[in-house]
């Protein structure tokens, strides 16, 4: 073969291996999708739950939120082997939904699946998931269903905490 040949061929290369690179980046750092959900939905979601569940629920103004959803991220990695679900509900106003909280959950590098609870009445939807829920958040509701453990907290959790819960909700 000809060195122009071989010269050519290793440029259309490099063009292809740099245009998948680039086309891998634009997806892998395009913001996940945000759907959103009724208090409904979602309560017959974890009703319905085959597998250990945790359920955040969290703002983007939230400063403990942000803070602890790391903890819960890294927890649940820790624990891949038991398929622990974390669901990150938001809980931001209806104008945030779906490009800004998007954009501030990638910001953040949040991993998990994120829904945006499309309820404005907190005193209706906080009782359907817990009835001692006042709004408050951040708020988390562990649930495993196959042992009938169900644990709500309306606080951050420390990352000790949350690892002993885990523990609880596994056994």
């Amino acid at each position: 073969m000809s060195t122009l040949k071989i010269n050519c061929c290793r440029k259309f290369a490099k063009k292809w291996i740099t245009l998948g690179c680039l086309i891998t980046l634009s997806f892998s750092g395009t913001a996940q999708e945000i759907k959103k959900i009724k208090v409904k939905d979602l309560q017959a979601y974890i009703q319905e739950s085959t597998h250990p569940l945790i359920v955040n629920f969290w703002a983007t103004y939230c400063s403990p939120c942000i803070e602890e959803i790391p903890y819960f991220q890294n927890a649940v990695s820790k624990n891949k082997d038991k398929d622990i679900e974390l669901l990150l509900v938001s809980l931001d106003l209806p104008g945030y939904f779906p490009e800004k909280i998007a954009a501030f959950a990638q910001d953040k590098a949040f991993k998990s699946p994120i829904i945006w609870l499309n309820e404005t009445n907190a005193d209706y939807f906080c009782p359907m998931i817990d009835k001692r829920w006042s709004g408050g958040i951040p708020a988390s509701l562990f649930v495993n269903n196959k042992t009938h453990f169900r644990k709500f907290f309306e606080r951050q959790l420390t990352e000790p905490q949350l690892e002993e819960t885990i523990k609880e909700m596994l056994r």
